[in-house]
């Protein structure tokens, strides 16, 4: 009597064939998943803004202001200008904070761009004015 010999292969065509269904599968659906809008939401009520912080408003075409605090009228300033302001606060009192009060159609690079040079001119006290109250638009 002949014995047997035992098989040592792995038949992958079942692997395979559930592959292509998943890749039809998801071939036909990719088109299909909507890209989603992030809405950012609006922080809820806060304590008063401190008198002493310093804010930088962006407008909506990109141009910067700077208001010594929450009740003065804002002064427009060049790159150049907001670089030598920072430092000068800074130089002033090296705890100096500020507020980044930007406009909500503004391209949120333009913020970032913002926010990146306060932290290159040494500011370590920054934060992002929100609309108050829990309203959308």
């Amino acid at each position: 009597m002949r014995q047997r010999r035992l098989m040592n292969q792995i038949n992958v065509v079942p692997y395979i064939d559930v592959m292509l269904v998943l890749l039809v599968i998801f071939m036909v659906t990719a088109p299909m998943v909507q890209t989603g809008n992030i809405d950012v939401p609006s922080a809820g009520q806060v304590s008063a803004t401190p008198a002493e912080a310093i804010v930088i408003e962006v407008k909506a075409d990109g141009t910067l202001a700077l208001r010594p605090s929450t009740s003065a009228s804002a002064r427009p300033v060049s790159n150049l200008e907001f670089q030598r302001a920072l430092g000068e606060a800074l130089q002033k009192n090296p705890e100096q904070s500020f507020l980044v009060a930007a406009d909500s159609k503004l391209d949120y690079q333009k913020v970032i761009d913002v926010l990146e040079a306060a932290r290159l001119a040494g500011v370590h006290k920054i934060s992002l004015q929100t609309k108050s109250g829990g309203g959308g638009r």
